[in-house]
């Protein structure tokens, strides 16, 4: 038997190594318009790493633990994450844009036995009562002393430190032991704890190394705090801009150029939301990202306008680099925007959104769409190529459970022979007679009436008229019978004393298609509500109640 080798930390290690006095990280502040940053290299970001292992051991955390992290992106954030995976203590990330009620929702469930957080985390802690149950070690991060205080937890530089001063022995386990527990943001659904293993995390820094060709020494604007920590386990600098990661839609254009031009990034990871606050803010003043190399975009889909506005930032030849994916399952598919923009066609006319071809190790299927739980996978359930079906998918980076979520797991995954799962993503669409998969929409999304009717293909083809600014199908009840609606949200400056015209236009687009044929229910909303992190993820099912609501009055 092989001993057991696996954790993030040991690319950290090789960095500290071979590019010491390298930026790991570098944190940018902003007060009063004025910008500061701080850095930490390779070498001290183990160096303190090991430090704070020590002193979490010493304080009575030890390995097999789980731990709430709860600190706002920072160098602190840095030293901690690798600091509790060097100690085999499994972190718990959510993201705390995902509500009052889910949270506590997700430390019931996880029952962490470390909360370590800011003093605004700690103080909401108490109030609400997250993680009464379970906690038994609280650390604090960061704040003035009558915040600590207020906290009721221990200060993270209070700690014991160990005499030893060698490094620490980091932990190394089999690689589906657990490493993190990850919550969903709970934007398409009730977020669920998804139980990462070393092996996913190390089939993603693999992906990340071959399929996007990210090399040492790059600088990364990371700005979404997860991807970031892949930075210095790639032995890349992670560049992190002042911006609430779980608001991206309000950062500031101004800082994040200027953290690029500083550190000279040549890699960026943003969302789409955030791809088009900044291409507008660069179309508005020419601004231009020559350092930059590539770009990654993933948590939903961009708009293929979006990322024409955008790329007009970038040198020729540089290309936004789409990828499909989920918290289970990341990355899937890429698809590079020169090859999209040749889609806006068939997209334009209902053929979904082309996400690409799988990255390698991946194998996707297409499946029968279907609530019922399958147990153990078989190749017959595969449809032919242009058939619209649930997404499967199966890689080394999927995970293989939901966090005590038995039956989201029964739900979720499929059975397959030495020990490997697949995963349902929730996703309905189709590969093309090319192996390109094509995205129609959440499975739940969909609308079966007379006909069944795919969200993606349905809107994006109402979504050409110039008035339209986006459109989202939904199911009412009329006569106690499953009819399609669709909501539109019309373009600034558009008055609703348009309406009539408008509504038969719209009754002439659904007619010239035929997924369209059908629709012929339309109502003016005026502004859709979305998830703030993406400002993409339309919330259907709340349109759906307010629509049936207008409909019967």
């Amino acid at each position: 038997m092989t001993k057991p080798s696996a954790n993030i930390c040991r690319h950290l290690q090789h960095a500290a190594t071979h590019t010491p006095n390298e930026i790991a990280v570098a944190v940018q502040t902003a007060k009063s318009s004025s910008l500061s940053y701080q850095e930490i290299n390779f070498a001290d970001l183990h160096f303190q790493s090991d430090d704070i292992a020590y002193r979490l051991n010493d304080y009575g955390i030890k390995a097999g633990m789980k731990a709430v992290l709860m600190v706002t992106p920072s160098i602190d954030f840095f030293v901690l994450t690798f600091a509790l995976f060097k100690a085999g203590v499994i972190p718990i990330l959510v993201d705390p844009g995902m509500g009052v009620n889910n949270l506590k929702q997700c430390f019931e469930e996880a029952k962490p036995d470390v909360f370590i957080g800011i003093p605004k985390a700690h103080i909401a802690r108490r109030v609400l009562g997250w993680g009464k149950s379970s906690v038994t070690h609280y650390l604090n991060v960061g704040g003035s002393r009558i915040q600590r205080w207020l906290s009721g937890a221990k200060s993270i530089d209070q700690l014991p430190k160990d005499s030893v001063a060698s490094s620490y022995p980091m932990q190394l386990l089999e690689t589906d032991e657990i490493a993190a527990i990850l919550f969903t943001s709970g934007s398409t659904g009730t977020p669920k704890g998804v139980v990462y293993s070393h092996g996913m995390f190390e089939a993603q820094i693999q992906a990340l190394k071959h399929d996007y060709g990210i090399t040492p020494g790059e600088r990364d604007l990371a700005t979404f705090p997860l991807f970031s920590l892949f930075g210095p386990a790639l032995g890349m600098a992670s560049i992190v801009p002042a911006m609430d990661a779980s608001k991206p839609i309000t950062a500031n254009p101004d800082y994040l150029f200027a953290a690029i031009e500083k550190y000279q990034c040549s890699n960026m990871f943003v969302n789409p939301a955030l791809l088009e606050r900044l291409g507008q803010a660069g179309e508005q003043t020419s601004h231009k990202l020559t350092s930059v190399k590539r770009v990654i975009s993933a948590g939903a889909p961009a708009t293929i306008s979006s990322i024409k506005l955008f790329s007009q930032m970038l040198s020729p030849g540089v290309e936004v680099l789409n990828s499909y994916g989920a918290t289970e399952s990341l990355p899937i598919s890429m698809m590079p925007s020169s090859a999209l923009f040749d889609t806006t066609q068939a997209t334009d006319n209902g053929k979904g959104i082309c996400v690409g071809h799988p990255i390698e190790g991946v194998d996707i299927a297409i499946i029968d769409i279907t609530e019922e739980v399958i147990n153990q996978w078989d190749d017959s359930l595969s449809l032919n190529h242009g058939e619209i079906g649930e997404i499967v998918v199966k890689g080394p980076m999927v995970s293989r459970s939901y966090y005590h979520r038995d039956s989201a797991t029964a739900a979720a995954k499929i059975s397959e022979r030495k020990h490997s799962v697949r995963h349902r993503m929730g996703d309905v669409g189709y590969l093309d007679s090319e192996g390109k998969l094509w995205m129609c929409g959440r499975k739940a999304h969909r609308v079966d009436s007379d006909k069944r009717y795919f969200s993606i293909p349905c809107e994006r083809v109402f979504n050409t008229h110039p008035q339209v600014k986006r459109s989202a199908l939904v199911a009412i009840e009329v006569n106690g019978k499953t009819v399609p609606l669709l909501c539109v949200e019309l373009k600034k400056g558009v008055v609703c004393s348009t309406s009539k015209i408008l509504y038969q236009e719209l009754l002439d687009i659904a007619d010239n298609h035929e997924h369209t044929k059908g629709i012929h229910r339309f109502l003016i909303h005026p502004d859709f509500p979305v998830d703030v992190r993406h400002n993409a993820k339309i919330f259907r099912e709340k349109l759906s109640v307010w629509a049936q609501k207008q409909w019967k009055e």
